[in-house]
């Protein structure tokens, strides 16, 4: 057999290099997936949860419901002691979704199997060389592997971040946790306990029988895996008890270390979720970092194969989400330093629990929490660009329909919101769907609020407005070529 040939190759399959996937699929483009385990049956609950942007992304693709069957919806992002409640943002997607990450990867699985994606299981990128064409990457089952460009998806300890020479400043670990799920012989404790360690816990599954922990250790453990008895000290220091712990399904450890990658992009090698950036899961910042970073990265790298548009388009990559996760990482510093409650810490606590508490910070932490309160910069103008779409109910010729369901199919969108017929895109028509609609509700955005209705927006297949109308075409053939391409010649 000869090299296998594609024109994206995404080295690992996780909730980032599934997202990944699909979206490369959606717009046509050839991608594989190399997956180091057999299957995407996980040992284990893992992490969990997706904050409101996430959400309202994979409702732009339609597939929202299939998790929102599965998991539970709460008010659950917090600051301090504070719960920062978000129902009244304006979405409709007002909160946090609590659905553990085996489920999330099972769910994706079976998406990406209706759509063209090849899956080599059971295998790893061992190394890769990039030309000016390509790159060649080496399987671990010998056979290697061309592909226009790789996507590093392998997470915090990236192989292909490491061969690619891309640095990992940031911050070394401070603590250690250990989380299991175990089953024990006496009942353990309500609640969540805090000292100057950290947080501590233990939650009975659903299952009744397995519970679920974790707890905060003395000193900064070693990289080894960790053991039944590491579990069994951590908790008789904290509470006097081990509980009885036997039969662990899994026990991993993470710490609070904190980096992100230098640079999202090495020619033809990208990184995108855990590959890109790591941070302590106070939070749960991780899991929808990964996915947006995917739909960021995955219609722009489908332009570029696709021969659309210029290799150039990719620096916007970096250029967007990388002072996203910034942020996000600042925050997830923060949010931990607050777990640790000696009598000092206890004081900055409270003070902050009380600012949290008031309308505005709540809603400028929310904000950060949930992701909708992204702004790319695009430069001067109204307020919506570089910010997302709300999902508003349009009327359009085929009746009302809503904004997320016109970008189901990962395609640029200008929506015409004046004199149906004013605007003429045809040397984008073949990339860009041109739409008639009106709308004629109040235009609100989380944390910043009302805005004063455009006449035509451009939306990015990510959700992110490209160009407002304010009643002239101004500016808007800039934004068709510089985000879609060159005008095709009539």
């Amino acid at each position: 057999m000869g090299k296998r040939e594609h024109a994206v190759v995404i080295a690992g399959g996780g909730p980032a290099g599934m997202m990944l996937a699909a979206e490369l699929a959606l717009a046509e483009v050839d991608v594989a997936v190399v997956e180091r385990r057999p299957d995407h049956v996980l040992v284990g609950s893992r992490a969990g949860g997706f904050h409101s942007r996430t959400i309202e992304v994979l409702d732009q693709r339609g597939v929202a419901d299939r998790f929102l069957a599965e998991g539970q919806v709460a008010q659950v992002a917090t600051f301090g002691t504070t719960v920062l409640d978000m129902s009244d943002f304006p979405t409709r997607h007002p909160y946090s979704l609590g659905i553990w990450q085996n489920q999330i990867e099972r769910i994706m699985a079976a998406w990406i199997a209706e759509l063209p994606v090849h899956i080599y299981y059971a295998c790893e990128v061992t190394g890769f060389a990039q030309d000016d064409t390509g790159v060649d990457v080496r399987l671990s089952d010998g056979e290697p592997a061309r592909a226009q460009y790789l996507v590093g998806c392998d997470g915090g300890r990236s192989l292909i971040r490491k061969a690619a020479g891309i640095g990992f400043p940031g911050w070394d670990p401070t603590r250690s946790n250990l989380i299991a799920e175990v089953e024990v012989t006496e009942e353990p404790p309500q609640g969540v306990r805090h000292d100057a360690t950290g947080v501590h816990g233990l939650h009975r599954m659903e299952d009744g029988r397995t519970v679920r922990i974790v707890v905060t250790e003395q000193q900064v453990g070693p990289s080894s895996e960790p053991t039944l008895r590491d579990l069994s000290e951590a908790l008789i220091t904290v509470f006097g008890t081990d509980f009885g712990i036997h039969n662990a399904t899994w026990i991993s450890r993470f710490t609070d270390m904190t980096r992100q990658a230098a640079a999202y992009r090495d020619r033809r090698v990208l990184l995108a979720g855990d590959a890109a950036h790591v941070h302590y899961p106070a939070g749960g910042q991780g899991l929808s970092l990964g996915v947006q970073d995917a739909v960021n990265l995955g219609w722009k790298l489908a332009q570029v194969v696709n021969g659309a548009s210029s290799e150039r388009l990719l620096d916007t990559y970096h250029a967007e989400r990388h002072p996203v996760a910034a942020r996000a990482l600042e925050y997830t510093m923060a949010h931990g330093a607050l777990q640790r409650r000696d009598e000092r810490v206890q004081a900055l606590v409270n003070v902050v629990s009380e600012l949290a508490s008031m309308d505005e910070p709540r809603k400028r932490l929310a904000g950060i929490v949930s992701g909708l309160d992204i702004h790319y910069d695009l430069g001067e103008g109204h307020p919506l660009l570089g910010r997302r779409m709300p999902d508003l109910d349009l009327t359009t010729a085929d009746g009302v329909r809503r904004v997320f369901e016109l970008l189901h199919d990962a395609r640029p969108l200008l929506l015409n919101l004046g004199q149906p017929g004013d605007l003429d895109i045809t040397p984008w028509a073949d990339r860009v769907q041109l739409i008639d609609a009106s709308y004629d509700g109040e235009w609100e955005l989380p944390v910043f609020g009302a805005v004063s209705a455009p006449t035509a927006v451009l939306i990015r297949p990510d959700g992110y407005v490209s160009w407002v109308g304010d009643g002239t075409h101004h500016g808007l053939p800039d934004a068709l070529a510089t985000w879609f391409g060159p005008p095709t010649a009539a």
